[in-house]
């Protein structure tokens, strides 16, 4: 046997383990073949016997014998089917968009009707308050008694069904005069949502978020904080506020990691980071960029392009920025010109999300000539918006950094502590939404499926998977109207088991699939991935792919379903 192994020319002679593991292999193979059938049929044989046992099918089989009788073999009209479910589909959206529109309207007279009032007093329910009584036993200022009762259409939740409340996170003042009037104002909104769950019982959480940062929601609700008494649910930051907001775009971030940012302004700039990849969603693309004496991508397999911006590749990146590090002297530039040289090359080809583009400026300070920059790539046109984050609190570069904003039709805010991060961050959105805003182009958004596992976190479970249909409202008085004022968004969740209920059944596959448009898809890992398109405004679509674990374990789920883009 060694000596067979040795005359083997592809055998290695390093040793005799090596040699005798190969002759083992001969032998192995040598065996007869009805001895290796035989082999075979045993093995099959348990297998059949295993499976047979556990998985009931001879159950199955009886239980279908003797119901064989009654069953009969009928016909069905494919397409008529698919005609049907589609007008029922069409009919039951439509409904949810007809509730919403209601909302908008309602909220837009009701704001051109109001008059700001900066000393208004005004009691209302707020859902962290309500309830809460003090040590004489007496209802807490916003805590009156609001009556709550377990709800099944809510998933048992208990809810007020007469009556919305309000949320807001726990770093906006529940008294600021801003918060009182838009409270106020959006008072009108109750009978709407009301009357909204009547006409369609089938309506689940309707809502109002407010530019402002609070949150009405119908049915009202007990809101409890985290474990640290913290509410950090902050409505602007959902994506069917942004979405409804802002139309598609692509953003370069560029962060400033020279050594004068060591310390808590590295933290701060971090913070922002992660703050920017918050307000993204799946229509949006983006990259970022770190620069000290040479400029580089964060993540380098994503050098020179823009990639979606969808939850993988946003944690993915927070994940590398929370890993950069400050060191050498910033010289920004060079990471001007590679942002603005990237995000032209994708307007050229038509990739991206065609709408706006922008780029992020995250910095302590500008000292260069960087106008050359801007006189080369972006004016006189000024395509791309420059933001221009100032981290820490020395003022000496303010005026550089903010000519940089003013000059490129973007915004200049300064960021000193972490508490500051969440408003200032939020400013470019309402910069972004200004045009819409001015041509009050109510567009329909539909959001991807998700679950609702942020807003009620502190509840047992929600409705589980679900797509939100959202319209932004906008000022309509006179004196405002050409300064373009985002007053908020109106949203409704529909949970993707109502269009379940809708799908044909008892054709050949058992199992409802839906097969939409394909503008925005979560796609199955056996599915081509689709070129990068989009358009401004475009209706966002549901998607998901129900044959995830999470899914397969609900009974509504069993079936592998496939919801893509519906575009309405």
């Amino acid at each position: 046997c060694l000596n067979n192994c040795i005359s083997e020319p592809n055998i290695p002679e390093s040793s005799t383990i090596s040699r005798q593991s190969y002759c083992l292999c001969i032998i192995n193979i040598d065996f007869p073949l009805f001895r290796v059938k035989s082999w075979a049929d045993a093995f099959g044989g348990e297998l059949y016997s295993i499976v047979t046992k556990y998985s009931g099918s001879l159950l199955l089989q009886k239980k279908y014998k003797d119901v064989e009788p009654t069953l009969k073999i009928k016909e069905v009209d494919g397409l008529e089917l698919v005609k049907k479910f589609s007008e029922q589909m069409e009919s039951m959206l439509r409904r949810k968009v007809e509730a919403v529109e209601r909302l908008v309207e309602a909220a837009e007279d009701a704001d051109l009707n109001h008059e700001y009032n900066s000393s208004l007093e005004f009691d209302y329910y707020n859902s962290l308050l309500i309830n809460e009584k003090d040590e004489n036993d007496n209802y807490v200022e916003l805590g009156d008694e609001f009556i709550l009762e377990p709800n099944e259409h809510f998933n048992n939740l208990l809810v007020n069904t007469t009556y919305s409340d309000i949320q807001l996170p726990t770093n906006v003042y529940n008294k600021d005069p801003d918060i009182l009037n838009g409270v106020y104002m959006s008072e009108a909104l109750n009978p709407i949502f009301v009357d909204n769950f009547e006409r369609d019982p089938t309506l689940t959480w309707q809502y109002f978020g407010s530019s402002t940062g609070f949150f009405r929601l119908y049915p009202g609700i007990k809101w409890l904080p985290d474990e640290n008494g913290v509410i950090s649910f902050d409505c602007r930051n959902r994506g069917w506020y942004i979405q409804a907001a802002t139309s598609p775009k692509d953003i370069v971030i560029i962060v400033d990691v020279s050594g004068s940012m060591k310390g808590l302004r590295m933290t701060i700039a971090k913070h922002t980071i992660v703050t920017i990849l918050d307000t993204l969603g799946e229509n949006d693309f983006v990259n970022i960029i770190a620069y000290n004496d040479y400029v580089h991508f964060i993540e380098p397999c994503f050098k020179g392009i823009l990639v979606q911006a969808d939850r993988d590749n946003r944690e993915h990146f927070k994940q590398l920025v929370d890993e950069l590090q400050a060191k050498g002297v910033g010289t920004v530039n060079k990471a001007l010109t590679e942002s603005f040289k990237i995000l032209r090359e994708f307007r050229d080809a038509g990739q991206g999300g065609l709408c706006n583009q922008a780029i992020m400026l995250i910095t302590d300070g500008a000292v260069e000539d960087y106008e050359a920059v801007f006189e080369k790539y972006n004016w006189p046109d000024r395509k791309v918006r420059v933001f221009t984050y100032l981290i820490g609190r020395e003022v000496t570069f303010a005026p550089n950094v903010k000519w940089i904003a003013c000059n490129n039709k973007g915004y200049y805010t300064q960021i000193s502590t972490l508490a500051d991060v969440q408003e200032n961050v939020m400013e470019y959105l309402h910069v972004l939404s200004r045009p819409m805003v001015i041509n009050h182009d109510h567009d329909i958004i539909w959001t991807e499926a998700y679950m609702d596992s942020a807003l009620f976190a502190s509840q047992a479970q929600s409705l589980l998977l679900m797509t939100t249909v959202a319209m932004p409202v906008f000022s309509k008085k006179n004196e405002t109207r050409s300064h373009g004022i985002l007053l908020g968004v109106v949203g409704s969740d529909v949970p993707l088991r109502e269009l379940l209920k809708l799908a044909p059944r008892g054709a050949s596959t058992g199992c409802p699939r839906l097969r939409l448009s394909e503008h925005q898809q979560r796609l199955h890992p056996f599915s081509p991935r689709p070129p990068s398109s989009g358009t401004c405004n475009s209706k966002l679509g549901i998607l998901a792919d129900l044959g995830t674990p999470a899914f397969r374990d609900d009974p509504d789920f069993s079936c592998f379903v496939d919801i893509w883009a519906l575009g309405i």
